[in-house]
């Protein structure tokens, strides 16, 4: 005989198998669409042939070196973004909070673009190492201005605004002595994926899987997150490590993907909160979750951003803030800066 609790957790199952299902089609779906359509268009046939590597002519050679890439690393960086926003918010205790809003974007996208100034020869590699120099600065710096005490979140978010701003400041100020690259850094500024190569997927690869297991392995300790730093403390854990440890797969997470990609603003942001409506704050059952719609949302993002000013391509930042800028109005009337729950 079914007791009214089976029958109701069978039901909730059922719900959740058909979330995440409809989350991996969709992502599919985006990624099938970006791999057709574009400036280019390209027949289904075609398409098959290239991604099965049965072809080798000019159309498959389009979609393998460029179309293909370029989709897997939407959907990486997308996965990457949505996990760092969402391990920024439970570390600060702030629904608005994301890597972009507290000094880890701007910080890593200072220190890449003073590298490309200050370094001629300037690399992939390079960039990555420079993100993840900066993105630490940046959360420092906030993270040290805080000071503590039970104003201390309320604190983190006026510190990591203003250090936003002033990083964002030094920026702009930088690209001033670089005005032969002015353009291409503006694009990047704003977050762009159109100049992505599979010598791309191969670097940010290795930090991807890494910050994925890291993830994974830190998921029971991340729940102590969810409650106040008084009653973990009081149940013998290390909050302090806890929140250090997240924060640094946040540099690495939202670090690589700012290097690669530039600072795509919201997705942080608005990804966690969907999920969270979605499916509650259950870690097991939301991190998947805001992965899979992160990485279909910008996947999706980057798609339309082809068509916005066709034939000529838009930064995929454009879209996501288009997306993000609304939501975060509607987030902060509602909430206020109120604590995750």
């Amino acid at each position: 005989m079914i007791t009214p609790n089976q029958d109701g957790k069978q039901s909730r199952n059922g719900s959740l198998l058909f979330l995440f299902s409809a989350s991996g089609l969709l992502l599919v779906i985006g990624v099938i669409c970006s791999l057709k359509w574009g400036q280019s268009q390209v027949s289904w046939h075609t398409l098959y042939e290239a991604i099965t590597y049965k072809g080798h002519e000019k159309a498959h050679l389009y979609i393998q070196t460029l179309r293909l890439p370029r989709a897997l690393m939407a959907c990486i960086v997308g996965i990457q973004l949505a996990l760092a926003g969402l391990l920024t918010q439970l570390t600060t205790k702030n629904p608005l909070a994301s890597p972009h809003i507290f000094g880890i974007n701007a910080g890593a996208a200072f220190a890449v673009v003073l590298g490309l100034v200050a370094v001629p020869t300037f690399t992939n590699m390079g960039s990555i190492l420079f993100a993840f120099i900066g993105a630490a600065l940046g959360a420092l710096l906030v993270w040290s201005l805080t000071g503590t005490g039970h104003k201390q979140y309320v604190r983190l978010a006026l510190a990591g605004i203003t250090i936003h701003f002033l990083l964002s400041s030094l920026t702009e100020g930088l690209i001033l002595f670089n005005q032969q690259a002015t353009d291409s850094m503006i694009f990047w500024l704003v977050g762009s994926l159109s100049q992505v190569a599979w010598k791309e997927i191969w670097l940010i690869l290795p930090f991807f899987i890494s910050g994925l297991l890291m993830f994974t392995f830190m998921l029971p300790s991340f729940r102590l997150l969810l409650v106040d730093d008084e009653i973990a403390a009081g149940l013998g854990q290390r909050i302090a490590i806890v929140r250090a440890v997240s924060m640094l797969l946040v540099i690495v997470l939202a670090g690589s993907a700012v290097a690669l990609c530039g600072p795509i603003g919201f997705i942080c942001l608005i990804v966690p909160h969907i999920a969270r409506a979605l499916v509650g704050s259950n870690l097991a059952v939301l991190a998947p979750l805001t992965a899979l719609l992160g990485g279909a949302l910008l996947v999706y993002a980057d798609f339309i951003s082809r068509f916005v000013a066709f034939p000529y391509e838009s930064p995929v930042g454009i879209i996501t803030s288009a997306i993000g800028a609304p939501f975060f109005i509607y987030l902060a009337r509602k909430q206020g800066g109120a604590k995750v729950q």
